[in-house]
């Protein structure tokens, strides 16, 4: 319905009554923090180049709607200012994943927390940074300590509950298949919450829910097709 990571998206979003968003973040070679997923141009703006290691005069003028549909031509790449405005206008929630360029983790890690720590300073409802790189989190946590953290998790690895405990994560956000009764009961026992991607089907964030599962990251945009908590008996 619109071009992943880009401003129409959020916007459409919000016109389905969304409140809460998440998106991934990088940072360009002169240190602005922009949303793009993935570590190549390719996919989604037809540019070849890592996105990284372009400025931001040179990532601004590149098409992040082309790929999608000839509605979304022209769409730019939005930077992380740009989300923050919608958020404040919106009254929006943001879920920031740090999606750092392998071998660029801590970099990546402390600049975007700099930079949400700046962009939210004064307000009440700060973003949450999350990362599946330890080493992303460890320095957005000594950047930025006040915003909290959440580890990202697609499979399972020893520690990883030692991990989100010693990096002072407030939740841990995992693939759905991975999530059962006792995963979600272990971790609110700890005090974390849980959230579950991408959950697309009903009947999937039903059986969550019902377990607990404090929030769903869907690509659904039609809200009535996915139960709510209230709905649930």
């Amino acid at each position: 319905m619109a071009p992943e990571n880009t401003l129409a998206a959020f916007r459409l979003g919000a016109q389905h009554g969304f409140k809460a968003f998440e998106c991934d973040v990088k940072i360009s070679a002169d240190g602005v923090a922009f949303l793009m997923h993935d570590t190549d141009l390719k996919r989604t703006t037809g540019e070849p180049g890592t996105a990284e290691e372009m400025t931001w005069p040179e990532l601004s003028r590149l098409d992040a709607g082309r790929w999608h549909s000839p509605d979304h031509v022209g769409e730019p790449i939005p930077t992380l200012s740009d989300i923050a405005r919608f958020c404040f206008d919106t009254g929006s929630d943001l879920n920031i994943e740090i999606k750092p360029t392998p071998g660029r983790n801590v970099r990546t890690g402390e600049l975007v927390a700099s930079e949400a720590a700046r962009l939210w300073v004064g307000q009440s409802r700060l973003p949450l940074l999350s990362s599946f790189s330890t080493s992303a989190l460890e320095a957005a946590r000594a950047a930025a300590p006040e915003l909290p953290r959440a580890l990202l998790l697609e499979e399972w690895s020893p520690g990883w509950f030692e991990q989100a405990r010693s990096l002072g994560c407030v939740g841990v956000v995992m693939d759905h298949t991975m999530v059962d009764a006792p995963v979600v009961e272990r971790l609110h026992r700890a005090g974390l919450f849980v959230m579950s991607y991408t959950v697309n089907e009903a009947a999937v964030a039903e059986r969550l829910l019902r377990w607990g599962v404090d929030g769903l990251i869907t690509d659904v945009m039609d809200r009535a097709a996915l139960p709510e908590r209230s709905q649930l008996r």
